[in-house]
Parts: structure tokens; C-alpha cells; sequence
């Protein structure tokens, strides 16, 4: 039985699956991802900044117009579309017992049609007004200026996205937390584990069986590990 069988195999006879997901899952809609060798991070930066000292609390609130300029132009990208792998798992969800917690603020879960989806880091789609709370969708926030500004309070408007240096959303934790007690296979794609607190959440997972899809190696101590070394997108477009 080769890896896509093993796969299949995998999914078909698991009962509540987790498809834990990083930046890897979206680079096949033309999304860049974080820190490989062409990720965002390894560019040149055109601000004088380190790009992920940009994507930091402290630089958004010392350096907002900076801030908005880099986020326009690297962290939306209104040409982005589900892929293979947004299309199977919003079809897998339909007659299986699916949960996503992504790591990504992208939203092409759901356009492809995934309902249960947790997103430890936000959205670019929901913003809010930082003194009246007021929320803006990703359309209200491109219509402004570089830097919007709530036209109720004239409050400074933030994108809905955890930077570094802030926490991640309580109740998206233990709601993930909970997904991964109760799952019998955890799906582990496109990402490096390197971020925390949301890489040490796949500790949670008490069943025996995880995949990994990765182009690159990555390494997990734990149960039966099944390792695809291929694009996420690539993987589950065999799956059909």
C-alpha cells in the first residue's frame, strides 16, 4: 500500500479527524508562506524593517502606516482561491466528523465551504475599531485610507489578526484543545511547528495514528506517524 492509499485508508476508517494546517496549506492559491527558502521572512525588505518584526504588536502601534502599507501589500491577496486541499476538506467535512484549526488568516476555508473551522490566528476579514469595538469587514477596511480609521469614534481600526507579542484567542484555544482530545487521526499539514503557542497544541492529541504533509521533513515523536513529503494541495487532489 503506497502513502495516498495509506492516506485514504486513514481517513475512511477514523471517525472524528483534526487537519491541523500552517501556511503550507495556501502557498499552492499563490499565498506566500512564512520560512522557507522563498517565504515572506528570507525577502528583502522594502521598509528597512525585518518583515516579521513587522508583524509584531509593537511595530503596529509605533509604526501604523508602515504597518498598513506592508499588510496591504504581502498579507491580502484578493486573487487567492480555495485550492485542492480547501475543496477536499470542505468535502470531507460533509460526511465526516472534521475539525480545521489553521494557523492561517487567509478565510479560503471557508470560501471553499468548510463550516468548523478554528482560526488560532485571526482573520484579514474581520477588523475592529481598538477604542469603540466597532467590527469592519476586509471590503470597509480596503475602501479606507492606508490606515483606517473608525468613522463612528474616529478610533484606529486593527486588523483581526494575533501578532506577535499578543495572545491567542482563549475561547479558539480550548475549543482546539478540545477537537484534538476527542480525535482518533490528526492530520498535521504545511507548516513547521515553530510558531507557539499554537505548534505546542498538537501535544492534545491522544489517538495513535497522525499524517504528515510537508514538502519538507518534519519531525514528531508521537503514535504512528504516516510522512508525505509533497505539496499539501498535490496530496489531496490524488485523494479523489
Amino acid at each position: 500500500m503506497n502513502q495516498i492509499e495509506r492516506l485514504r485508508h486513514l481517513i475512511e476508517s477514523s471517525k472524528n479527524i483534526v487537519f491541523f494546517g500552517g501556511a503550507g496549506v495556501s502557498t499552492e492559491s499563490g499565498i506566500k508562506d512564512f520560512r522557507s527558502k522563498e517565504g515572506l521572512y528570507n525577502l528583502h525588505s522594502k521598509y528597512g524593517r525585518p518583515y516579521e518584526e513587522m508583524l509584531s504588536h509593537t511595530y503596529f502601534m509605533e509604526n501604523t502606516d508602515t504597518f498598513y502599507k506592508f499588510y496591504r501589500e504581502f498579507m491580502i491577496n484578493l486573487k487567492a482561491k480555495p485550492n485542492a486541499a480547501h475543496k477536499y476538506l470542505a468535502e470531507l467535512e460533509k460526511r465526516k466528523k472534521l475539525t480545521i484549526i489553521t494557523q492561517n488568516i487567509d478565510g479560503l476555508h471557508q470560501e471553499a465551504g468548510s463550516k468548523n473551522v478554528l482560526e488560532l490566528h485571526g482573520s484579514i476579514h474581520r477588523n475592529y475599531c481598538m477604542r469603540c469595538h466597532r467590527l469592519f469587514s476586509l471590503n470597509d477596511i480596503l475602501k479606507m485610507d492606508n490606515v483606517p480609521i473608525c468613522p463612528t469614534c474616529g478610533g484606529l481600526i486593527k486588523p483581526d489578526v494575533v501578532l506577535y507579542e499578543e495572545p491567542l484567542d482563549q475561547d479558539v484555544l480550548e475549543a482546539s484543545i478540545n477537537a484534538l482530545n476527542n480525535a482518533d487521526l490528526l492530520i498535521v499539514a504545511g507548516t513547521s511547528l515553530r510558531v507557539y503557542p499554537a505548534s505546542g497544541l498538537i501535544r492534545y492529541y491522544r489517538g495513535n495514528n497522525i499524517v504528515v504533509i510537508n514538502k519538507e521533513h518534519l519531525y514528531i515523536d508521537e503514535g504512528n506517524v504516516l510522512e508525505i513529503n509533497q505539496p499539501v494541495g498535490e496530496v489531496f487532489s490524488l485523494l479523489k
